[in-house]
């Protein structure tokens, strides 16, 4: 049974490569995880719904993680009620990573880290795209290269007129799961779909769409500080970055983040591909991704995942009540033409 097999059954929203788990904890035998919004005991399940134990002879195991969520976008539903968040959400210059940025129509997420451009260009200042470019997937006009970023963000008291700390220089386009079919035959058949629905059901219309069935590999953007001094090379409570690394399934990792502060877990699972759900309902869906037991609220999102020898392995853009997601750095640096 394939990847996009296991994928179909419901409830699964992920599956990837990590550990089994036995009463509660990881151990070091090889799994293929599968990710499910809530567990179901086996004989409240339909047969086809059924997770096998075993694929190709590789131990399956079933790993509940809650509902999977952007980050960025639910901060006004964040009660601040940690210690840890108060400093953050403040105007900080120079800006280290750790705290609350935002393109300035979105509420607030995380500055991860600074970095530079490839080549030893100008630096810039990473998160994600949901927090620089506003979920932009590059033709919805969501955001535009040059639109301000807020430090600290628009809801924690940012304003345009005086902490507009940088400008959105670059981002990799989310592309939704589906999307309206470009297709012109395509076109022609809702047409004619939509002309025989009018003679039943007048005020309904018949929208074809397309799968992106690709899937998307980061949620990542870059801005440029308006004032290169303006931009520190830290990250509270982690210190400076200044190289990349492969995560690796048990590792410890840390994260600094706007809301929850400096947060530590584990790698529980590596190329994982998954769905992740958008404020609006819509469904992105991403492939090799890492998922870890370092839990992260919303506000996180741009928060730079390091391991203990304070190495950049990945970029937080998501999570739930259970685990944060995060993309591999080097697929983050690859696609923005950036390194530390």
């Amino acid at each position: 049974m394939c990847r996009r097999n296991l994928m179909k059954k419901p409830n699964v929203i992920g599956v990837g490569m990590g550990c089994r788990h036995k009463n509660g904890q990881m151990t070091d035998v090889p799994a293929i995880v599968v990710l499910v919004s809530k567990k179901i005991p086996r004989e409240d399940l339909h047969l086809n719904a059924v997770v096998p134990r075993s694929v190709r002879g590789n131990i399956v195991d079933v790993i509940e993680i809650g509902e999977v969520r952007l980050l960025g976008q639910e901060v006004g539903q964040f009660e601040e009620n940690s210690a840890a968040a108060g400093s953050r959400l403040r105007r900080y210059r120079p800006a280290p990573g750790g705290v609350s940025v935002g393109h300035f129509k979105i509420s607030a997420g995380t500055l991860g880290a600074a970095v530079k451009e490839k080549g030893g260009g100008r630096r810039l200042i990473l998160s994600n795209n949901h927090v620089l470019a506003n979920t932009s997937a590059g033709n919805d006009g969501r955001s535009a290269i040059g639109d301000a970023v807020l430090q600290p963000g628009a809801y924690d008291g940012g304003t345009a007129n005086t902490d507009t700390f940088a400008l959105l220089k670059r981002f990799v386009p989310l592309k939704r799961t589906l999307q309206r079919s470009p297709c012109a035959i395509a076109g022609r058949w809702e047409k004619m779909a939509n002309q025989a629905l009018h003679l039943f059901a007048p005020h309904y219309r018949i929208n074809l769409q397309k799968v992106y069935a690709r899937g998307n590999l980061v949620d990542a953007a870059v801005a440029a500080p308006l004032n290169d001094a303006d931009l520190a090379d830290e990250i509270l409570g982690l210190g400076r970055v200044n190289r990349i690394a492969d995560a690796t399934v048990g590792q410890i990792i840390r994260f600094s983040g706007r809301t929850s502060g400096l947060v530590q877990g584990n790698i529980i699972a590596e190329d994982v591909s998954l769905f992740i759900t958008m404020d609006s309902g819509e469904q992105l869906y991403f492939v090799d991704q890492l998922i870890a037991s370092a839990v992260c609220r919303p506000g996180d999102s741009g928060s730079l995942l390091v391991d203990i020898q304070n190495q950049a392995v990945g970029l937080l853009f998501a999570g739930s009540d259970k685990v944060s997601v995060c993309n591999r750095i080097d697929h983050v640096c690859r696609l923005l033409e950036i390194e530390f």
